[in-house]
């Protein structure tokens, strides 16, 4: 069986766009690092995850891919703190008491985190597949206006079951 990352924010469910529009609530600059970082070491994960909306039906679309038996699935996520980590466990096994949610700190590629050969990451971030592809993996982008940047792309986690390019690959 073939291992599965699927990435958490962006993917999943839409933690990114909360966790700007509570920056912009707090008159927090983007665009500036630091400050960035200091608010993502600080943010409440709870108060974000509770205002998610989860992403074209990933959860459904999850439990389709694990009752497949295709694939080992687990998330594979960026975190920035212990908050986040333990929020996103928590959200994730109320959904998935079985599935692994493997925590990466923000500053380490997650290629360094778990075995890229062969292995598949779905990702929204074009970097992440990047890394992945150089590491001996295979990429897929998650992307809602299917744009690939390179790699075959989907808009729903499901559509990996179906796709030849990427069952056959």
């Amino acid at each position: 069986m073939r291992n599965l990352y699927i990435d958490f924010d962006g993917v999943v469910c839409n933690s990114i766009e909360v966790t700007y529009k509570l920056m912009e609530e707090e008159g927090i600059d983007r665009s500036n690092f630091d400050e960035c970082e200091a608010y993502y070491r600080r943010l409440d994960w709870n108060e974000v995850l509770s205002r998610v909306h989860i992403i074209n039906g990933a959860i459904e679309c999850i439990r389709k891919v694990v009752d497949s038996h295709k694939f080992d699935v687990a998330i594979l996520t960026h975190v920035n703190s212990i908050n986040e980590i333990v929020a996103k466990v928590n959200f994730i096994s109320e959904y998935f008491p079985d599935l692994t949610l493997i925590s990466v700190p923000k500053e380490i590629s997650k290629t360094k985190m778990v075995c890229t050969k062969d292995a598949i990451l779905i990702d929204d971030f074009p970097q992440n597949l990047v890394e992945w592809k150089e590491a001996g993996g295979y990429g897929i982008r998650f992307d809602l206006d299917m744009d690939g940047k390179g790699f075959p792309v989907i808009d729903r986690l499901d559509q990996i079951l179906t796709n030849p390019d990427i069952l056959n690959h």
